[in-house]
């Protein structure tokens, strides 16, 4: 909720709208309270309020990418993509690129889709975590959350304002989701980890997550 509300002030609340352009939990910082604080805004983009959309270069953190970045034409939504995995990433009690595994569970969205197929979702809930195993069922609720701000189609994605009154439980998640999520591939040099030019090869796919530290 924190993260969404924050969310929510960059989009919409400030004088002009901020693409934060790196949500991942390393960004992601925890008060004395454990409130959660949006930090990192080295990637962030300014944009006027009478825009909706912004050309430029692909930048941000392979594994939390949206699919439109390919175009270089984008919108508030790939913050809402980024929210995504973050969210599923807090639920499943794991990274969305885990080398420790087996290499077909290595990335988290494969896993997820593969298991929304076998009707399998309880299987990927942390583990470790005892209330999410008490309330498994509304774990999974919390889920097809995710899932709407996955969408390959970011006008399918819902924004960050919406997501927060899902959360506060005054609106549902869309039906007829679709599980099939798109993973870009980098075509030109991309700032990964807050480094401008590194270059990532054509074929080489973003899901495979190269997370940094604070910065």
């Amino acid at each position: 909720m924190d993260i969404a509300k924050g969310l929510t002030y960059l989009h919409e609340e400030s004088r002009q709208k901020i693409f934060h352009l790196d949500i991942k939990p390393q960004n992601i910082l925890l008060d004395e309270d454990f409130n959660a604080k949006i930090s990192d805004f080295g990637l962030s983009k300014l944009i006027d309020k009478d825009k909706s959309q912004v050309v430029t270069m692909m930048r941000g953190t392979p594994g939390y990418l949206a699919p439109e970045w390919l175009s270089s034409i984008i919108t508030e939504k790939v913050d809402v993509y980024s929210f995504g995995v973050v969210v599923l990433e807090m639920l499943c009690g794991r990274k969305n690129l885990d080398r420790s595994q087996p290499e077909e569970d290595m990335h988290l969205l494969d896993l997820f889709k593969r298991k929304e197929e076998e009707e399998r979702l309880l299987d990927i809930v942390d583990k470790y975590n005892d209330d999410m195993q008490t309330h498994r069922a509304e774990v999974v609720e919390m889920m097809r959350v995710a899932v709407w701000c996955l969408q390959s189609d970011f006008s399918r994605r819902p924004s960050i304002s919406v997501v927060v009154k899902v959360l506060e439980g005054s609106v549902d998640v869309q039906i007829n989701l679709d599980y099939n999520f798109t993973t870009p591939v980098a075509r030109r040099p991309i700032t990964v980890a807050g480094h401008q030019g590194d270059a990532i090869g054509a074929t080489t796919p973003l899901f495979a997550s190269a997370l940094s530290g604070p910065r």
